[in-house]
């Protein structure tokens, strides 16, 4: 039983560590606790990846459910009654309302149906719940040892906000617990506390600038959230009604649809909140007002990343039903909207907050499918995501300090200002389009997987047209970043050394990925699938020759720019025959010295925010609906 020993350490070291934070005052204390709590979570996620990857799904029935279960309770409602007062206290009363409704629903349930619920095991461990905890516990960790130098810059540069960095630095390490929590649940009211746990960090992250923009947004998320939250709670109330004493993740899966597709797809809808998909994409751009490592903690290995776990997690009971093709739509067309919206965007962590929204709703769609091979392709975009997604938020968030903008085109020659930087936005964007890195082929996975399911076309088209989209505005991004000019100052050396601790390990961490993943594919994700479908999708040889020789020629390009060179003459850029300086000024009408101005294309008449957000929020709500009549007429009839 040692795993269970190492999942009660995952999910309570984190919370012993933010503990610790609060009380840390001084900077060289919260520094040593910070990378030494970093270095413990690395080590014992990679252990117990290491005892349990060929045994299969361990079940702990040591862990009882009570009075474990109890104690959660109390906390839960302690989160209500907090957010209840902030909801009171800021007149966000739709907020009041929804806390109400849905701490209603769960002592309703207390009183009710609580005692009949069979559970024989509340932890468990299997593939997923190990690609997800290294997820976690490596990125997650790697994030935290990054804050330490950002927040300290972050607050030089906004000396009118508090510096609050011992409560910034509990509830990151609360998130972290919370979600090792979420992903080692197999108790679904265990799965529904953590749940609201991270709803609750991630608000107070959001608004941890404490400005009015910053408030409203975190409220933005807080009340989209508890609707995800109220339609758990009701899949828990339906269990407990016609469930038969289900309540663990297991026995759902095989329960029948009759039993389980209700709540299925009221957990799904929560999955659809929690994972930014379209109509309630907007919390997650709102996030964006906080300090960068929260969004790229948001963004790579918590919030958004419980919403697709536990969409594929329930993916078999998805499968063949019109609630799972209503599902995958949203995710195919929130794919395909946001990939078109964010070609309009000319701020940095805009971008990467809409390329989030697409390929969350690309996993979604997989989920949605459900079948084995779009399981094999949403886990691996999971994976690749949070690698890619993660270095280029950090590296954003360092350019965003040296050069005092988020702002796309003030990046253009950053790889003669900030080389190395430079270099590692260019493995991340890499990696997010480009062969061999992984979301590219996650990418044909999904053609394959779609291509096998019925009316599978539909979803072939959009994944098409998405991609296509995407291939616009990282590679133009990619260009601004590479344009070699001859004026700039190199500005790289202020650079603290946690934050390129952090950055050149991710950047690492992205090529390692990709070379063992085929590894990654034959341990984790065959058994898994084996396991679960009874099937298994495989990379032939041919293919994994290819991805390595790939990788070799991509991995010359940072290499090269790292390595010494010789001095070259640098000329004047060609501008039609007149005459042109360094510094890209020109001699215009009658002599007048002129500056040349480059800025990308945007295409804001066509791909603007507020042309396409409505269609997709009014399309997407439709589907929604349609998806949860047909669920509900389907458990009538069955």
């Amino acid at each position: 039983m040692q795993f269970v020993q190492l999942l009660i350490f995952l999910i309570l070291f984190p919370l012993v560590t933010a503990l610790f934070m609060l009380v840390a005052k001084k900077e060289i204390e919260r520094t040593w606790i910070v990378k030494l709590s970093a270095v413990a979570v690395i080590l014992v996620t990679v252990w117990l990846l290491i005892t349990t990857f060929d045994k299969g799904a361990l079940y702990s029935p040591a862990i009882p459910a009570e009075p474990v279960g109890l104690v959660m309770f109390i906390l839960e409602m302690l989160i209500a009654v907090f957010i209840l007062y902030l909801g009171i206290r800021h007149r966000k009363y739709h907020v009041v309302a929804l806390i109400l409704v849905q701490s209603v629903m769960m002592i309703f349930f207390e009183l009710t149906y609580a005692h009949s619920a069979d559970i024989t095991s509340n932890l468990f461990v299997d593939e997923f719940s190990n690609i997800l905890a290294l997820i976690i516990g490596i990125i997650g960790s790697l994030i935290c040892v990054y804050s330490l130098g950002y927040m300290k810059h972050f607050h030089e540069h906004h000396a009118t906000i508090p510096d609050k960095r011992n409560i910034f630095f509990f509830v990151m390490f609360v998130f972290i617990s919370a979600m090792f929590g979420l992903v080692f649940a197999n108790n679904i009211l265990w799965v529904y506390f953590f749940w609201e746990v991270t709803t609750l960090c991630s608000f107070l992250l959001i608004g941890y600038t404490k400005t009015e923009e910053a408030t409203n947004n975190a409220f933005d998320a807080l009340w989209m959230n508890l609707l995800g939250g109220i339609a758990f709670a009701g899949a828990i109330l339906w269990l407990g009604m016609a469930g038969n004493g289900v309540m663990g993740i297991d026995q759902l899966l095989i329960s029948g649809k009759a039993i389980a597709l209700i709540p299925a797809a009221l957990i799904g809808f929560a999955g659809l909140t929690k994972a930014a998909q379209m109509p309630f994409s907007s919390w997650l751009v709102g996030a964006m007002v906080a300090p960068t490592p929260v969004s790229a903690l948001l963004h790579s290995s918590t919030m958004v990343k419980a919403g697709v776990y536990i969409l594929v997690r329930l993916a078999p009971v998805f499968h063949g039903t019109v609630t799972g093709y209503m599902l995958a739509l949203v995710g195919a067309l929130t794919f395909l909207i946001a990939s078109g919206i964010a070609i309009s965007q000319s701020n940095a962590k805009r971008v990467l907050a809409y390329s989030t929204i697409a390929n969350l709703g690309l996993i979604t769609a997989c989920a949605g499918i459900g079948t084995y091979e779009a399981i094999w392709a949403a886990i691996l975009l999971i994976v690749f995501h949070a690698i890619s997604k993660s270095l280029l938020f950090l590296a954003v968030g360092t350019v965003e300090h040296r050069i005092r903008s988020r702002e796309i085109d003030d990046m253009n020659g950053l790889i003669v200002r900030m080389p190395k930087i430079a270099a590692m936005m260019v493995i991340g964007i890499a990696g997010m389009f480009l062969a061999p890195f992984g979301m590219l082929i996650s990418k044909w996975a999904a053609i394959r997987a779609f291509i096998d399911a019925p009316f599978g076309f539909i979803f072939v088209v959009i994944l098409v047209f998405g991609s296509a989209m995407t291939v616009f505005f990282w590679a133009k991004w990619m260009g601004k970043l590479l344009t070699v000019t001859s004026d700039s100052k190199r500005i790289e050396g202020e650079v603290d050394r946690s934050e390129w601790a952090a950055l050149v390990s991710l950047a690492g961490l992205s090529f390692i990925t990709t070379l063992v993943f085929p590894l990654v594919s034959v341990k984790l994700l065959e058994p898994f699938l084996m396991e679960n479908y009874g099937q298994v999708a495989q990379l032939s040889q041919d293919n994994i020759l290819i991805m390595i020789l790939m990788l070799f020629l991509i991995l010359l390009l940072p290499l090269s720019i790292l390595l010494p060179h010789r001095q070259h003459r640098h000329l004047a850029p060609y501008m039609g025959g007149r005459t042109t300086t360094q510094d890209l000024r020109f001699s215009g009408s009658l002599g007048v010295q002129k500056k040349a101005i480059m800025s990308n294309y945007y295409l804001i008449p066509y791909f603007g925010e507020a042309k396409l957000r409505p269609l997709g929020v009014w399309i997407c709500s439709a589907l929604i609906g349609i998806m949860l009549i047909a669920t509900v007429l389907r458990g009538v009839v069955m």
